[in-house]
């Protein structure tokens, strides 16, 4: 059975920009090229990301990665769980605490407070699944429910409870193939307790996850197993961790940077410094019906 809806099943459910939503939608191998400084895995190649692959729908032109913070959902996720507190804040001493690089950790910290203040499971749950979609979001999942052109994935910095909650919830889980990012399970106690996804060399990336070394091996396994490259390979995202990744992409694909966030602002320094380097196409986002837009025009093409 194919991850992705047929015209006839999106027809046949309500649809995610609907009134019968429950989440409020707010918003908005192609030549590999540029290798990351030392971005190499070191974790086994038998090693397994937290969610295990679905059906693919082998005939997808087109294979295209997603972020999950602030680009498939409005805010950071970290945030929203913290609601779930009876100040619905965090000590100044722990919201100060984040290093560069070391997000995974931090985010273990806002877990274990939540745990010390009594907050369940059911209660994270709930804050995790009111999360509304970015700007128009919710406009572009429904686009890519209906069509069997994309095979879509999650490389999130996040973690799995939080992504797959959300996802389930909102109704959009079939459309994705896979999803990378750091496993997490509640323990004995209660507390959702994180692990990284993996180990590797890259010095520009958080400890716990180089995203373009998910992007090569997963386009490298695809390529072996389809037989052949996607015609293109598309990237939306809005974090500085986005940027690793598309140095992986070639000319022939296209970047989809949130407008005015850090993503976009490296990449058009990165251009401005370094004309030339950097390969794929440019298409700045500000609500989700823009990507549609651009998305339109390439099912045009032959």
């Amino acid at each position: 059975m194919s991850i992705f809806m047929t015209s006839g099943d999106a027809l046949s459910r309500p649809s995610l920009t609907s009134s019968a939503c429950p989440v409020r939608p707010l918003l908005a191998l192609s030549p590999v090229r540029q290798r990351c400084p030392g971005a190499r895995a070191t974790q086994p190649k038998t090693a397994r990301p937290s969610t295990e692959r679905k059906t693919i729908k082998m005939a997808a032109r087109f294979l295209f990665f997603f972020d999950f913070d602030e680009t498939l959902i409005a805010e950071n996720s970290d945030d929203s769980v913290v609601r779930a507190t009876p100040l619905k804040k965090l000590p100044a001493s722990l919201s100060d605490s984040c290093r560069p690089g070391f997000f995974l950790k931090h985010s273990q910290r806002i877990l274990t407070f939540l745990s010390e203040c009594g907050v369940t499971e059911d209660a994270i749950r709930a804050e995790i699944e009111q999360i509304p979609t970015s700007p128009g979001g919710a406009a572009l999942l429904d686009f890519l429910l209906a069509r069997d052109d994309f095979e879509c994935v999650v490389v999130s910095d996040a973690n799995s409870y939080f992504i797959e909650t959300w996802l389930q919830h909102l109704g959009a889980r079939k459309l994705f193939a896979k999803v990378f990012t750091n496993p997490a399970e509640f323990d004995i106690n209660g507390r959702l307790v994180l692990r990284p996804f993996h180990s590797h060399t890259c010095a520009k990336c958080p400890e716990n996850m180089c995203k373009q070394v998910v992007l090569r091996d997963y386009m490298s396994e695809r390529v072996m197993e389809r037989g052949e490259p996607f015609q293109k390979v598309f990237y939306i995202g809005d974090g500085e961790n986005d940027v690793c990744p598309t140095l992986a992409l070639g000319q022939h694909d296209t970047v989809f940077p949130r407008r005015g966030f850090p993503m976009h602002r490296i990449i058009q320094d990165l251009c401005k410094t370094q004309p030339g380097v950097y390969k794929p196409s440019l298409m700045p986002w500000e609500r989700g019906e823009d990507v549609v837009d651009f998305l339109k025009e390439i099912l045009q093409e032959k």
